[in-house]
């Protein structure tokens, strides 16, 4: 039995159905919800490890039930909708959604992305509390502040050592445009999004990743992301 709790949240029943069947087969947990507000209800009566949610409910839009989710909560949260426009995935993440599935979408993908939450949760709790990061040949001691890649020191910019941190602590995770530049600017004007693509180009340049997205992804028009090697 996988001790992972899923909530998932739509209000179409075949799809509803293909979901559950799935997890079912796989021994997760789950719950369903075929409203925002109900969703809404059973996160905070539940506390589910990992919720599944449509954009397009009945009763409210999906975003709004992840900004009222993360007024207390954390919890991943995997959107699955019919919608594919940048626009959409951008807002749903910036909303606070750590992923998103269009729809029609295959059922092994849906697993696997649950599989990358359940491993991400699991590295959070063993890293918990200690202060270096490392992934592949990349290691963060961020105690002293220092970065290394393969085994010699890399010197950057404060910018620069921000940004890093900013996307190992949020492993996984795709971080949009208007996040980055929140968290290490204060705003999230349009013309700054030139200024990340250049520092982005540095610090992979300086990481030896020119050329090579293996430990760092590109998410075209929405943002990126640090990938576990």
């Amino acid at each position: 039995m996988n001790e992972m709790k899923i909530l998932v949240t739509e209000d179409d029943r075949p799809i509803m159905n293909l979901i559950c069947t799935a997890l079912k087969i796989h021994e997760y947990t789950y719950l369903e919800a075929a409203s925002g507000r109900e969703a809404i209800s059973l996160c905070a009566s539940h506390h589910p490890d990992l919720i599944l949610l449509d954009l397009g409910l009945p009763d409210m839009d999906g975003t709004e039930v992840i900004r009222t989710v993360r007024q207390w909560s954390q919890v991943p949260i995997i959107v699955i909708s019919a919608r594919w426009e940048d626009n959409d995935k951008i807002e749903a993440l910036d909303s606070g959604a750590d992923d998103y599935l269009t729809k029609p979408f295959s059922v092994d993908e849906l697993l696997a992305r649950i599989r990358s939450v359940q491993r991400r949760m699991q590295y959070k709790d063993s890293t918990d509390g200690q202060s270096v990061f490392t992934n592949g040949d990349l290691k963060i001691d961020y105690a002293a502040g220092t970065v290394y890649c393969r085994e010699q020191e890399v010197h950057l910019t404060p910018n620069e050592y921000k940004l890093l941190c900013l996307l190992a602590k949020n492993t996984g995770k795709v971080l949009t445009h208007t996040f980055i530049i929140d968290r290490i600017w204060g705003n999230s004007l349009e013309t700054d999004i030139i200024s990340l693509r250049v520092y982005m180009n540095s610090l992979r340049k300086k990481l030896g990743l020119s050329g090579s997205d293996a430990l760092i992804r590109t998410h075209i028009g929405i943002g990126y992301q640090m990938i576990r090697v």
